[in-house]
Formats: C-alpha cells, structure tokens, sequence
C-alpha cells in the first residue's frame, strides 16, 4: 500500500461577476413585470403575487455578496434569466472540458507535474453537460494524458468522493497519480425567477492533484491521513432533470426540472450529520478536533458552516480555522472546499492538520483528513 498525498490544486474562475444588486434588480424588474400582466388574476386570488427580493435578504439567508459567472447578460435579462452558452461543434472541446483544462494546468504547475505523470482523470461534479463520451476522457484528451478516465457524480459532494477514489487507486497501485476535476456550471440549473433560490449558485472549476508520497516533489503536498464518506437517501435536494424527461411530456418545463431544495429541512438534516462524521473519522484516526488547525467547508451556507464548526469546536469558529469563500464565490457545488482549500493552505506549517469535507444533495458527505507537510 502507498502513501498518498494532494500534491497540487487549481482554480478556474470566470471573467465575469454579477453582485447581490444586479441580481435583485432583475429579480424584481421580473416580479413587477409578472404582477403587471397578472394583475387582474391577483386580485381575483387566481394567482399569487410574487415578492420582491433584496441584497440585504440574500446576505443574512446565505452571507453570499456575489458570484462569477460564465454568462452575465442572460442571467440579468429580466426577459431571458437563464445564461447564454451557445452550442460548440463536436471537433471543438466542451465548455466543461475548457474550464476543467483551466484548472488542471494550474494544479499541474503548482504540483510540479507533466501530463506524463498523470496516469487517469476523474472528472466529478454536479451536472455534466451530455451522458457521453464521458467529459474526463474528452479532459484527458484536451491534456495528452495517456491512461483512462471516467466522470462521477456525488453532488456537491463529489469533490471529497473523487479524492477518497483517487486515493484508493494510488494506495492499491492502479495508478502514480491522478487529476481530479470540478467543473460546475451551477447558473446552469438554477431557477433565477425562484426567489428563495436564485441568488445560492457560482460557476467555477477546480482541479487536485493525487499522488504517491515517494513520486511526489511539490512544495505544497498534503498527507492523506484518512478518507471517510456518508449517503443518506433524501428528496429534499433535487434536480429532475434527465434523459427520460422527453419520455414524459407531462413534466416538460416543470420546475423540479431545475434545482429544488427545502432549505430548513436541509438545514436541520445536514448541520449534525455533518458535524458527528468529521468527529468520527477523527476519533477514527486518534486525533482531537482540537488537534485540527482549518476546515475547508463546502461553501454553501455560512449559517451552515458557522453552526458545523461550533458544533465540532464547542465555540464559535475564527476566521482562520474556517475560512469562507462563498461571500464572492456563491456555491460553487462541489468545486467550493476545494476552492477554500486552495486559497488558504500555504500560511499552515509542516505537521498542520486539516479537514476537507464536502456535503450536499443525496444526502451525501465526505470528510478528507489532510497533515501538511
């Protein structure tokens, strides 16, 4: 058995950003449109009217300011609400494949690897963009990476559950290293004329490296102390979307069609669960959770991640030990602990531990101990 640890991480961020008061300004552009043309329906009681939204609503529900993008301007139509990503040929690469390659070359430099070393792909995420040929062997094309590929999706967990099967394919001797990519276009799934949901999601890509301990020279290499992974089977986080939906034309354009979630229960769910496995996987391995210098927390939430660490810690958190991404990122699904992981590991000294854990629809968790080195 090897050794395994994260040797390299990257980040993909799009060129453009929408604020909390661009999307309230169409939301509402939206909702005034809608109870103008359906004012005599409202005051029959036919059809309810729509609220308004608010910056400072998003911020307290979320602690989200912002978020980047792919497309900006059909997101803001008022008319549209949906991003504008046009069709590419099938000769050229697929916008997953060019935000994943972004990523990945990033984590390559940073791990001091060539598309040599890399011996399989894992592409994990939320949505991909077509049921086959699987984006990771289009990744791995893209690249020049001989060997093999293959995508997985976990949700918003996908990253954690990527890393534990790249780590179990080093231990085992299947492979010297692997790329492990996230690239989520969440704008994509998002009902933006939702008012409790349009402003949660981000676009983003991130990518780790995975690697034999005694192949590995990066300077920024992390211990792959223990990897621990939950599924609970929940409807509260959907998205029923599929392949079978022009097989059903009675949902066609329903709203369950997109992404759906029943926030407070989900709150109520996944807080504890999430709190009681990292402390396992913990005890698992002889270690305190006062022994752990930073969380790297999916971004989904700062109510969650603030009651997560108080829950672990007995006590609020600082700032340092869970640092947050999502005020700028939005939920960027599974790219998001890795996207807190890569901003904020290089101020930890040798021996810091660390836990990234991911958890989202399924319900799904993951918890990745990690001991820098």
């Amino acid at each position: 058995m090897h050794n395994v640890v994260i040797s390299g991480t990257g980040l993909y961020t799009p060129a453009n950003s929408i604020s909390n008061d661009e999307l309230v300004a169409s939301f509402n552009a939206y909702v005034q449109q809608f109870n103008a043309d359906n004012a005599e329906a409202i005051a029959c009681g036919e059809v309810e009217a729509l609220s308004e939204s608010s910056s400072g609503f998003i911020e307290k529900a979320s602690g989200i300011k912002s978020r980047f993008v792919i497309d900006k301007a059909g997101i803001l139509d008022p008319q549209r609400m949906v991003p504008s990503i046009p069709e590419r040929s099938n000769e050229d690469w697929g916008i997953l494949c060019e935000m994943a390659v972004g990523a990945a070359k990033q984590a390559l430099e940073r791990a001091g690897k060539t598309v040599a070393d890399i011996d399989g792909v894992i592409v994990a995420c939320s949505n991909l963009q077509r049921a086959y040929p699987a984006v990771a062997i289009e990744v791995q094309a893209a690249l020049g990476i001989q060997g093999w590929g293959y995508d997985m999706n976990v949700a918003c967990s996908s990253a954690t559950f990527g890393i534990q099967a790249a780590t179990t394919a080093i231990q085992t001797g299947q492979a010297r290293a692997i790329l492990m990519v996230n690239p989520e276009i969440c704008t994509g799934h998002l009902n933006f004329r939702d008012r409790d949901s349009h402003f949660i999601f981000g676009d983003a890509a991130t990518a780790v490296i995975i690697e034999r301990a005694d192949l590995a020279t990066s300077k920024h290499q992390f211990d792959v102390v223990g990897t621990k992974l939950l599924t609970q089977f929940s409807n509260n986080i959907r998205n029923n979307f599929g392949f079978l939906n022009r097989a059903a034309q009675e949902g066609a354009g329903a709203r369950d069609k997109l992404f759906v979630q029943e926030g407070r229960k989900v709150f109520k769910d996944v807080c504890p669960m999430v709190a009681e496995l990292i402390a396992a996987h913990l005890a698992e391995n002889q270690l305190n959770v006062s022994d752990v210098k930073r969380f790297w927390l999916h971004q989904a939430n700062l109510n969650m991640n603030l009651l997560i660490a108080r829950k672990l810690l007995g006590r609020d958190a600082e700032p340092n030990e869970a640092p947050v991404i999502l005020d700028t990122y939005a939920n960027t699904s599974s790219a998001g602990s890795v996207i807190a992981l890569h901003k904020n590991q290089d101020d930890l000294p040798a021996g810091s531990l660390g836990v990234l854990s991911s958890f989202g629809a399924g319900y799904s968790i993951g918890s990745v101990i990690l001991r820098k080195r």
